[in-house]
């Protein structure tokens, strides 16, 4: 099913901090005003300074199931002292081999009578200052989690005996988890911890099968409907609490096939009778695939996991989950937590852990305590930026001001002298209300001049539909914008109409869905106002500014997308601003299956950029660039400074050819655990900097908050400048 784990040693934090920077906390100045922030992190306050021994554990006959592992190792906790197991590697306070004899044998059975073998082999010693040493901080954390009764699903801890069930939509439970990290932050071990939530769907996958048998009648169509379906799903194998990614369907195969395991051929079914006591129904199931990722193949496991649909369950959300308002509202209602019961719920998790006799117990071992209370941190608030818009207007300094548009002319009106509207016969007279009492009065305050479209209906509003009528209207005209009216959130209505506008067709497409031509005169207004301001830049307007103090600026940002469906492609975009008010932009999208490929089409995507900022801005090229660099993983980053960047600044030389040019290289990362709040509970507000404490003290780094929510709590972004080096001139 599986191949057997092997030690990954993991590797140092790569140093992107500059030698002469002392400090990278800000000034506090008249544009940034001195703030006392609450962040999600618990202070260590004992902070040891043992010696650890590390050992490599193989047991045999083979065990992969941690939980069993650590029960054989545990009959022997007098022998081995205090000590660390995470079901491979091995971590003691005293060495249990010698020189002579690094390797250690010792016995123990089962609940069931199994005797098994388990050889400890010294690997080597970790000692204080060491990056593993701070593995095994996050180690001994773990344990504790499992003593406070929280599982392990996939790579977090959730708690099962609080878990919410959301029966009347199919049957899901809400798992309410935790999210902790320990490391060295600037000048202390800090331990990040945050709330997660895991959707677990109590149907399996053959469930889900079975439901799809009764919709298609032909094989081709089921098989079709099914690989569609579980095609990138993250799924859940409850008997080793382990979640993979399924990449494909082997409709070959079923639980009866065959393989070998350890030298003899041994049917899926019956593998999963002598491993976990399982019997399987269904024996003409197809099994699903999963695919190792590169990673799990260092660590020795097998490139193809076959899975079981009937031992499966689902996680997460589908697609028409989310579009289920109803839904995604009930699941809000729980996920969506504010900062005052984010904080509650974080000290409750914490005093827990000070509190378990056995958690305690296993920090004492180690010398380890953590502080009561989260710790606070020095930081600023940057001054909000002007938004200035057409004839010099400007809008009230709030973080909600986009209120403040209606009636401001756009910094860049245009005319919209012939657009086209495609919308399904019964709701043509909606549509039209919206357009003339809603979109035209909202675009005539903003001086961007809308006439009347030409209206075209459709009978069923289908994909198939869109595409034919699309290519009729494009053969006989060459409109400057077509808004298509959906019916409901269809993707592929939808795909069907951006393929033939973005692909097939060039042309600007403005797709709104029913529900919001069919709001109340009042709420469609507000709706009008954002759609207008869209459309207006869509055919080459725009619609504000703020002043930006560096002249000849060009800013790049780069993210990329992984399919789903397909493991291994992906799609690298990137947008480069062409003016100095920055609302001008070239965009490319390149395919991309392997790192080299993304860094050759990064860099060629910049110098395409560059020629087109050349054309526009009569023969000049930028004298700065910024490029912010989106998707990349903590492992990533010495790949992307020796050679995704070094590719870039080849590319930048070539193009300016001894002419100076300044760069600034900033990886940004917004999926991140920290969370930033004022001292009242609150969620700290847009422009909130915080650069010391809880940053690393090997990185150029800072958080940023960008953004202000309604509800939940505001999600910071990391900044990390990565060093420039043998480039004319840096930022």
């Amino acid at each position: 099913m599986r191949g057997r784990r092997t030690m990954d040693t993991p590797a140092r934090v790569l140093k992107t901090r500059p030698d002469s920077l002392s400090t990278k906390q800000g000034a506090i100045t008249r544009d940034a005003a001195a703030q006392k922030f609450v962040v999600n992190y618990f202070r260590l306050r004992t902070v040891p300074t043992w010696v650890l021994h590390q050992y490599r554990v193989d047991i045999a006959p083979e065990e992969e199931r941690t939980g069993t592992r650590k029960y054989l190792l545990r009959s022997h906790q007098e022998r081995l002292g205090g000590y660390i197991f995470d079901g491979t590697v091995l971590y003691t306070q005293s060495r249990l081999t010698t020189q002579q004899n690094p390797e250690l044998t010792l016995t123990s059975s089962n609940r069931e009578g199994t005797v098994f073998t388990i050889t400890i082999r010294h690997v080597g010693q970790v000692d204080y200052g060491d990056y593993a040493y701070v593995q095994v901080y996050n180690l001994i954390l773990r344990y504790c989690m499992t003593a406070l009764g929280l599982q392990l699903v996939g790579r977090d801890y959730y708690d099962p005996a609080a878990k919410i069930s959301v029966p009347q939509h199919g049957g899901m439970e809400l798992w309410p988890g935790y999210k902790t990290s320990i490391r060295q932050h600037e000048s202390s071990i800090l331990n990040c911890v945050d709330v997660t939530w895991k959707v677990m769907r109590i149907d399996t996958v053959l469930d889900e099968l079975r439901k799809l048998h009764q919709r298609w009648t032909t094989t081709e169509e089921l098989e079709a409907a099914f690989r569609d379906e579980v095609a990138g799903c993250v799924v859940l194998t409850k008997y080793n609490n382990k979640t993979y990614r399924v990449d494909s369907v082997d409709w070959g195969k079923n639980p009866a096939s065959t393989f070998d395991w350890r030298g003899e051929q041994i049917s899926f079914a019956e593998y999963m009778k002598r491993k976990y006591n399982i019997g399987i129904r269904d024996m003409k199931q197809p099994l699903l695939v999963s695919k190792a990722s590169t990673r799990d193949r260092r660590a020795g496991m097998a490139e193809e996991i076959c899975l079981i649909p009937e031992v499966c369950y689902c996680t997460g959300l589908t697609d028409a989950m989310r579009a289920n308002y109803r839904l995604m509202q009930e699941l809000a209602v729980h996920t969506r937590m504010d900062p005052g019961k984010r904080i509650q719920k974080l000290m409750d998790f914490n005093q827990k852990l000070l509190t378990n006799q056995q958690a305690v117990a296993k920090l004492k071992m180690f010398d380890m305590s953590l502080e009561n209370n989260l710790v606070t941190v020095d930081g600023r608030v940057e001054v909000a930026e002007q938004i200035i818009c057409g004839g010099n207007g400007t809008t009230k300094k709030t973080h909600d001001w986009t209120r403040d548009l209606r009636g401001k002319p756009l910094l860049t009106p245009k005319i919209l002298d012939y657009w086209v509207v495609l919308v399904p016969t019964q709701l043509h007279a909606d549509t039209m209300s919206f357009i003339t009492a809603g979109l035209q009065v909202a675009a005539s305050g903003m001086n961007f001049n809308m006439h009347d479209p030409q209206i075209v209906k459709m009978q069923s509003g289908n994909a198939g539909e869109y595409s034919k009528v699309l290519d009729k209207v494009l053969d006989q005209s060459q409109p400057k914008l077509i808004m298509c009216v959906v019916l409901g959130n269809r993707a592929e209505v939808y795909s069907a109409i951006k393929k033939k506008c973005c692909v097939d067709r060039a042309v600007p497409t403005q797709v709104i869905q029913a529900k919001n031509v069919t709001k109340p005169q009042a709420a469609r207004l507000s709706i009008a106002s954002k759609v207008a301001i869209q459309m207006c830049c869509k055919i080459g307007g725009a619609p504000w500014t703020v002043s930006i103090p560096l002249s000849d600026l060009m800013v790049v940002g780069f993210d990329v997308f992984h399919d789903n469906k397909v493991k291994g492609r992906s799609q690298g975009a990137m947008v480069a601003s062409l003016d100095q008010a920055m609302s001008r932009y070239y965009s490319t999208v390149t395919a991309h299956r392997t790192g080299e490929e993304l860094s050759t089409n990064l860099a060629a995507s910049v110098v395409c950029a560059l020629r087109k900022y050349r054309e526009v801005n009569d023969g000049r090229l930028p004298g700065r660039i910024i490029i912010y660099r989106d998707g990349v993983g903590e492992g990533q980053i010495p790949y992307v400074i020796t050679t995704e960047l070094n590719n870039v600044k080849v590319a930048l030389n070539k193009v300016y050819n001894g002419q100076d040019v300044k760069m600034a290289y900033v990886i940004v990362t917004k999926r991140i655990n920290t969370r930033i709040f004022t001292n009242e509970r609150r969620n700290a507000p847009p422009g909130s900097v915080v650069d010391d404490v809880i940053t690393d003290p090997e990185k150029y780094d800072f958080f940023l908050v960008s953004q202000s929510v309604g509800q939940g709590t505001v999600s910071p972004t990391s900044y990390n400048r990565m060093p420039v080096v043998n480039v004319h001139k840096t930022v």
